[in-house]
């Protein structure tokens, strides 16, 4: 289980960078050069997605690394990043892998209760 949350938490730090560069970029075109029609309009809380773009991604790729040692702190993190995905941009047709992933990554790492290695985080 800590194997699947480490590869979960690092498939899904991937593809949240990704989501992550695009809302941030288009945060700053907007902010930029303006909003254009009802094409693109500027988003209510540009400050929650930039802090999303950034810090989402960044826990989902550390809680995946830390899920095979630190299972427990793993876990956590990869939940916090899938709720930081979810608050920042929703859930829809981009953001619903890094999500799922995060919040599955989590989970197993939760789960793991009984590692392989005689150390447990209970």
């Amino acid at each position: 289980m800590r194997n699947a949350a480490l590869t979960l938490g690092i498939i899904a730090g991937i593809v949240g960078m990704i989501v992550g560069f695009f809302g941030w970029g288009y945060t700053e075109f907007i902010d930029r050069y303006g909003e254009i029609g009802d094409l693109a309009r500027q988003v209510e809380n540009v400050d929650l997605v930039r802090a999303g773009s950034l810090l989402a991604p960044m826990l989902a790729i550390a809680g995946g690394a830390m899920a095979k040692v630190r299972a427990l702190w793993g876990g956590i993190l990869l939940l916090l990043s899938a709720a930081g995905m979810y608050v920042a941009f929703g859930f829809n047709a981009f953001t619903m892998f890094p999500i799922a992933f995060a919040a599955l990554g989590g989970i197993l790492a939760l789960a793991a209760g009984k590692p392989d290695e005689p150390k447990a985080h209970f």
